[in-house]
């Protein structure tokens, strides 16, 4: 039976078992063995990270074309408009390719509930406001959420991958970690 690990990796912490110079790797957090991380998150990103022992339930976590949503909260520069929002629910051309549609909403100008500090913390600065939206894509380019808020101008300065599919973050601390309670239901 396959098992499925959740975990709020922390902001610096690589999404690999193996060691790198300067930054805490998987094998910090999760003393088990034979657990890969189905997908990955940058090490300036925070949030959910899925790991299983089962290879095909690796794949078909990671896989675009099972087109499971990834959920992120992101915060970003400025205050997105009607405008800017509607960009990224439509897709947006970067580099190479134009992002699928995008679903998105303008959460409160605060942070979301129960949000942890970050640390180091996200620069101040006194004249520009920032802003929290929610967005959710069925696909995971690398650093796709940067580039599309920066393809919008509204630049990425937290992203915090909030749900894959049904499991979310709920109940789980930075550098937290537990067995999902259900099977997957992938």
């Amino acid at each position: 039976m396959s098992r499925l690990i959740l975990f709020n990796k922390p902001y610096g912490v690589i999404c690999q078992f193996t060691p790198e110079a300067g930054y805490k790797s998987l094998k910090d957090f999760i003393p088990l063995s034979g657990f890969y991380a189905a997908g990955r998150l940058d090490a300036d990103s925070e949030g959910l990270v899925l790991l299983t022992d089962d290879g095909k339930l690796q794949n078909r976590i990671s896989n675009p074309e099972h087109k499971l949503p990834k959920t992120y909260w992101v915060q970003v520069e400025g205050v997105p408009d009607e405008v800017a929002l509607d960009k990224l629910r439509r897709g947006v051309i970067l580099r190479a390719f134009k992002t699928m549609p995008a679903q998105v909403r303008l959460l409160l100008l605060d942070e979301p509930g129960n949000l942890w500090p970050r640390t180091p913390p996200i620069r101040f600065r006194k004249n520009i406001p920032t802003s929290w939206i929610e967005l959710t894509l069925m696909e995971g380019k690398n650093r796709q959420v940067r580039h599309m808020t920066a393809a919008v101008s509204f630049p990425t300065l937290r992203l915090i991958r909030h749900a894959i599919g049904a499991y979310s973050l709920h109940g789980l601390a930075p550098g937290e970690w537990r067995f999902s309670s259900m099977q997957p239901l992938l």
